[in-house]
């Protein structure tokens, strides 16, 4: 995008890699490999600097083990993220907001928000319509001129929110293998769950891939997780999604509003990025949430989580290999709490139909750093660890009934263990 015309201060997503794909980092992007390419700019909203020497544990802070040139891809990363976009730069016409922290800001950027998106489409004898050519099944709900902003078209009937998510620790997430995912999904773990692989077109690989990101793990790999959020959230279109969405479906008006050149997201000829690569950096090296000492009870409260049966879909860990051309994410424990597999959620689920994934199947969400992350759910619609059980339905119906039946102390055990992760 044009890099100069921003306004420094708010922002989004920078360059990524798969575990099957390490030779295509951030599309042939060389800066978070193990070389030393140079800064930017400084970080706007003034963070302390970082060192390569210093070791990391708050949330916001890079991952451990990088090297000078990653820590300064991370830097340079974060402040595209935390920059405002401008409808000269590309913003728009219509977008949900103008930066990608607007979305991820708590507790630190890169966190979650209470910020919701909403979905919308047609249902009919259980089938979705997205109504693509009215603008769905994203509704973008601002606009550079009023008289643009999108509605909820009157065709339809179903309407559903998506809440903003943590983005902590998806490079490791992205470093776990394909293979050890399509072996959850072989694993008959008991209580009829049937966890399966979301399988994805990769845009940036134009391969079928393993999707992880999203609610319903609709993206594979962090760079199109980024590509997709700045021109469905931004408006700012980028190489692999280059064409503008119409207001409503409307291309006289996006042709009367749309006054930037398409892909408005510019690759900066010295370092060969563009801010979705820069933006994937910062994701892909940011560290994750740091791990807390169990006290008793939340070790108790860990017995219980087990004896529910949440840990056959909420894994406790997974490793990544050897294989990622950043070091520092190699042979890592992940501690996410989650199989990154599609379920049946039955009442749970959000209705959509999206990538792979059919309309009342959901991602097994990450735990880790759940104490930050308020409200919980897809929708946010739970303010408590206890009404987002309480609400869990088709193939957790049987950790649902047990949870019911605990005593408070065990809940109480429960909730410090979760607090704990």
């Amino acid at each position: 995008m044009h890099s100069l015309t921003k306004v420094a201060l708010v922002c989004l997503f920078g360059t990524a890699f798969s575990s099957n794909a390490q030779s295509q980092v951030s599309g042939q992007s060389p800066s978070v490999e193990d070389k030393q390419p140079a800064v930017r700019h400084q970080n706007t909203l003034h963070h302390p600097p970082v060192s390569a020497s210093k070791s990391f544990g708050r949330l916001g802070d890079p991952i451990n083990g990088l090297n000078a040139s990653q820590l300064a891809a991370f830097t340079e990363g974060r402040d595209d993220f935390e920059t405002a976009e401008t409808i000269e730069g590309g913003l728009g016409p219509i977008f949900n907001r103008d930066s990608c922290v607007a979305c991820h800001k708590h507790p630190t950027s890169g966190g979650s928000s209470p910020i919701n998106v909403t979905r919308f489409g047609l249902v009919t004898d259980h089938h979705f319509d997205p109504l693509e050519s009215l603008g769905g099944s994203l509704l973008q709900n601002h606009a550079i001129d009023p008289r643009i902003r999108e509605k909820i078209p009157p065709q339809a009937n179903h309407v559903s929110f998506r809440n903003s998510t943590p983005l902590y620790g998806l490079g490791l997430i992205e470093a776990i293998p394909e293979s050890t995912l399509l072996e959850n999904a072989r694993k008959n773990p008991g209580d009829n769950i049937k966890g399966r692989a979301s399988l994805v077109k990769d845009i940036t690989t134009n391969r079928i891939m393993v999707g992880r990101f999203g609610w319903k793990a609709q993206q594979a790999t962090l760079l199109a997780f980024c590509a997709d959020a700045y021109v469905n959230e931004l408006g700012i279109t980028n190489r692999f999604f280059p064409k503008e969405n119409a207001p409503n479906g409307n291309q006289r008006l996006l042709a009367i509003f749309d006054k930037v050149a398409d892909p408005e997201d510019q690759i900066d000829p010295v370092s060969g990025k563009g801010d979705i690569d820069r933006v994937t950096d910062f994701i892909t090296l940011l560290g994750p949430p740091p791990s807390k000492t169990l006290s008793p009870s939340a070790a108790a409260g860990r017995i219980v989580f087990q004896n529910l049966g949440c840990a056959l879909c909420h894994i406790p860990s997974m490793n990544t290999d050897n294989r990622s051309p950043i070091v520092a994410l190699r042979n890592r424990e992940v501690r996410l709490y989650s199989d990154l597999l599609l379920h049946h959620m039955g009442s749970l689920g959000d209705g959509v139909v999206q990538g792979d994934a059919s309309a009342d199947e959901m991602r097994t969400a990450p735990l880790w750093g759940l104490k930050h992350s308020a409200p919980y759910l897809h929708d946010g619609s739970a303010q408590s660890y206890q009404e987002a059980i309480e609400q869990h339905d088709g193939e957790a119906k049987a950790s649902r009934a047990r949870y019911l039946r605990l005593s408070k102390i065990e809940r109480d055990n429960l909730n410090e263990f979760l607090d704990s992760i």
